[in-house]
């Protein structure tokens, strides 16, 4: 999303070394090997797939948080309410990448039992991609819907006609399984843009397409520094009241219907911490119409859809989730590009843990 040049330059790291080092950085900072792989397996999968907004850029707030206790090492989902087919679990602000795997774990199991589960994670730190909680699902046969909201952190987005934030990102996902295929999986933010996009086009020093973002006095800005510097701006919801309407929906679910709490002055604080709710759905297409029937008429109409004759200019008709897996096969080849403000920061937070500077260039290494 955002144009120009970057006047910061940036490195290409290969993913396994990306990996090691952003696990390598968990570790020192006290979380468990197992933690600490769940970390580096979601956020370097988000690089790969392009989202470098939910990649190891994330790190140096996730280490910030761990400091202040805002995120809570090695700690594990716990369920608070049980009625069998509907489900309330307790991140206990314990890593996102660990209590997300872990609740969706046994609302895919509840899943099977019932025909389906409805699952509220609450008080979660950073879950990251949504995707990577339906892919999840979609690879034990389930189709999943998700709504998230955050509290915990200042407003970043206007509501529709708004000329200052209410609330956050606010993201929404389905993941759709195909059998012996890589699923359908619509993952995006209710925002014009996910914050992290911002934060990426701040580093890079680079400007944002027009119609993302408003100043503080509610004027049209390509200036991303507006959410970092004050006085604030705020980012648009996408699709004008379409989208602000289903940022204000996904508020409502993951967060009044969970006990999570919503995105409010009772809950938001000018700070880095970052806490999401979920409500998740997640069915078992054998309970409904069908495994066979389902998978049948999945193949069918997503034949039809990319059968389409493209637009001027357009290559093919993808469907959901195939840019991510162009982009994935890139990545994996050429390597990670990461920006040099970012990549600085990583290297600062693992000095901060201290990593031994004669291991961060060897575990680092492009």
């Amino acid at each position: 999303m955002a144009e120009g040049k970057s006047s910061v330059g940036e490195v290409r790291i290969k993913p396994d070394r990306l990996h090691a080092f952003t696990m390598a950085i968990c570790r020192a900072d006290g979380s468990s090997d197992r933690e600490a792989r769940l970390v580096a397996d979601h956020l370097v999968l988000a690089n790969l797939f392009g989202h470098d907004s939910h990649g190891v850029g994330m790190i140096p707030h996730y280490i910030q948080n761990t400091g202040t206790g805002a995120c809570v090492r090695n700690n594990h989902a716990k369920i608070i309410r049980d009625n069998g087919a509907v489900i309330v679990i307790d991140g206990g602000a314990g890593y996102g990448q660990v209590v997300a795997k872990e609740a969706m774990d046994i609302g895919i199991e509840r899943a099977k039992q019932h025909g389906v589960c409805v699952v509220g994670l609450t008080n979660a730190h950073h879950i990251g991609r949504i995707g990577h909680w339906g892919e999840q699902c979609a690879r034990a046969g389930m189709v999943s819907t998700h709504w998230v909201n955050v509290h915990g952190h200042k407003s970043l987005v206007a509501p529709f006609g708004g000329a200052e934030p209410r609330f956050t990102t606010n993201p929404y996902c389905t993941a759709v399984p195909r059998k012996g295929k890589e699923p359908i999986v619509l993952d995006f933010a209710t925002s014009q843009v996910a914050a992290g996009k911002v934060r990426v086009a701040n580093n890079k020093k680079v400007q944002m397409e027009e119609g993302l973002l408003i100043d503080a006095a509610g004027r049209p800005t390509t200036d991303p520094g507006v959410l970092y510097n004050p006085p604030f701006g705020a980012i648009l919801p996408f699709g004008l009241h379409k989208g602000g309407g289903l940022a204000v929906i996904c508020d409502l679910l993951a967060g009044a219907l969970t006990g999570g709490r919503t995105h409010s002055p009772r809950t938001k604080k000018d700070s880095t911490d970052i806490i999401n709710n979920m409500l998740s759905i997640i069915i078992d297409p054998k309970a409904m119409g069908g495994t066979e029937m389902f998978e049948d008429e999945v193949e069918t109409f997503i034949t039809w859809v990319k059968s389409a004759k493209p637009q001027p200019g357009v290559p093919e008709v993808l469907a959901p989730g195939e840019p991510e897996r162009a982009r994935k096969v890139d990545r994996e080849k050429n390597g990670v590009p990461i920006d040099g403000t970012t990549w600085q920061q990583l290297l600062d937070v693992a000095r901060k843990v201290r990593l031994n500077d004669t291991e961060i260039p060897q575990m680092a290494a492009a």
